[in-house]
């Protein structure tokens, strides 16, 4: 008989995440209570949330069996994404059906059956959920599809309070969309309004006719930049419509995308600026002390500047690596992944970490370690930004934990500190190229915030993934996984 739902435990559960989001706890702690309380009621396996952007997908929340697929890509191009994205809104599918590799990963080596549920707003997929049956229980019952839909549909509103959520995307913006028009009149109240208005700004023409232009109008021939409260940008442009009337014609489009740009590269100039200056600054002075007084400095004075200019040097050499490999579009070794001894490679790689690191770590490889697949010489990098990370973080002589491990689909090496941890909806943002806790003057803590860019860069052209979370007790952990050699 087919299995039954547990509808007491299911409105207790969304009772309990009600209150949760109520006092303030939303975002993504508030969706992984609410598959865990799904997972329950549908007497489910595992439970996953794919977030999609304009790019495509990453798991952002799983739990049960799939819980360690947290942080796995969905790129915009694979089949699963394409199906996932038409079709019913909820259906059910076989995992070994998907040729794309999702059902794969979320079920491991045991097909199993999947009930899958869009999360649409205002007609758009910000997102899948997907619930999963072992396959040689019974088969799921039409409760089950909808309790996935209407968890789904929770889920979406989630987003449309967009507290905490989208966690790596820009949120339900749509990509490419013809210009918003308007036509107002001498007190601005919008006369004309058309659908691609009501898709740039999310104001439907019942809610914006005869009401205010919500945004600034520029002078008639000029440009205006406007930032809407939701954080994206719209370039506006008007003109005076002929005629005897007083009516002005107004124009506008998502300009988001081209104003992150220049963000960066305003933030690239500075931020490079900055981290430069302090090395040179060093570098010269020692340089300058050398040479002004190199007589009355006795050999020990000269031998300590020699060293911190040696020091600096590898720093500024360090830091040009990173900003150069930062901008690179390919992997710069060119080669195929290949099968390598992970424990060895992570055994060198700490040895060649700086002495003063070096001595806070402990690293831990089981004996059994299965092979990685993927390029040896990238995982000094890896590690070296992870540990450097939580070097940074984390009180000075703290201990830093690295732990190799391995399950039945990939190889992970984890990285856990001490120190002051990383909020729950930061930790997609940490990986954005020049992204930092803090920024400007209050800044506590030196770095140019490309480490973690470069690490999820190059970890996930290995076909491998990597995410963040808070440590309980404190602190944090970096996790790398790989696909087995």
């Amino acid at each position: 008989m087919p299995r039954r739902m547990d509808f007491p435990a299911l409105i207790t559960g969304l009772t309990a995440v009600l209150e949760m989001i109520n006092s303030g706890d939303a975002g993504v702690p508030a969706l992984i209570q609410l598959l865990r309380v799904t997972q329950q009621a549908l007497g489910a396996s595992g439970m996953a949330f794919v977030e999609f952007a304009p790019t495509g997908g990453r798991v952002i929340a799983a739990t049960g069996t799939a819980e360690w697929t947290v942080g796995h890509p969905l790129p915009a191009d694979n089949p699963d994404t394409v199906c996932l994205l038409s079709g019913p809104r909820v259906h059910q599918v076989e995992t070994d059906c998907l040729t794309g590799g999702l059902g794969a990963e979320l079920s491991g080596p045991s097909p199993s059956r999947m009930v899958v549920s869009r999360a649409e707003l205002g007609g758009l997929t910000v997102g899948s959920l997907h619930a999963l049956f072992p396959t040689d229980d019974d088969q799921p019952c039409p409760d089950h599809q909808r309790v996935v839909a209407y968890v789904a549909s929770c889920i979406a509103h989630m987003y449309g309070d967009q507290d905490g959520l989208p966690v790596h995307g820009d949120g339900p913006v749509v990509a490419a969309l013809a210009d918003g028009l308007a036509v107002v009149d001498r007190d601005t109240h919008v006369r004309l309004w058309n659908p691609a208005a009501a898709q740039v700004t999310g104001r439907s023409a019942t809610d914006a006719l005869s009401r205010p232009l919500p945004f600034p109008l520029p002078p008639p021939g000029q440009v205006l930049d406007h930032r809407l409260p939701d954080g994206r940008w719209l370039r506006i442009t008007s003109g005076e419509l002929p005629g005897p009337g007083t009516l002005r014609l107004v124009t506008f489009r998502d300009n988001t995308d081209q104003q992150r740009s220049a963000t960066e590269r305003d933030l690239f100039v500075a931020v490079t600026s900055h981290e430069l200056r302090t090395p040179v600054t060093v570098i010269k002075g020692y340089a300058d002390t050398l040479t002004a007084h190199w007589d009355s400095l006795n050999d020990l004075d000269r031998r300590m500047a020699a060293q911190k200019i040696g020091q600096r040097a590898n720093e500024l050499a360090r830091l040009v690596d990173r900003l150069l490999s930062s901008t690179a579009e390919a992997d710069p070794s060119g080669e195929p992944p290949t099968p390598y001894d992970l424990g060895d490679a992570l055994r060198a790689a700490v040895t060649n970490l700086p002495v003063e690191l070096r001595h806070r770590i402990t690293l831990t490889v089981p004996v059994s370690l299965p092979r990685a697949l993927g390029h040896r010489n990238s995982l000094a990098t890896v590690l070296t930004e992870l540990c450097t990370n939580a070097g940074k973080y984390s009180p000075p002589g703290t201990a830093i934990t690295v732990t190799a491990g391995a399950d039945g689909r990939t190889v992970s090496v984890r990285v856990a500190d001490q120190g002051i941890g990383i909020r729950p909806e930061h930790v997609e943002r940490a990986f954005d190229r020049f992204w930092q806790g803090d920024s400007g003057d209050r800044r506590r803590f030196p770095g140019a915030g490309l480490g973690l860019f470069l690490v999820r860069r190059i970890v996930e052209q290995q076909n491998g993934w990597v995410s963040l979370r808070p440590k309980a007790g404190g602190g944090t952990v970096a996790e790398v996984r790989l696909p087995h050699g």
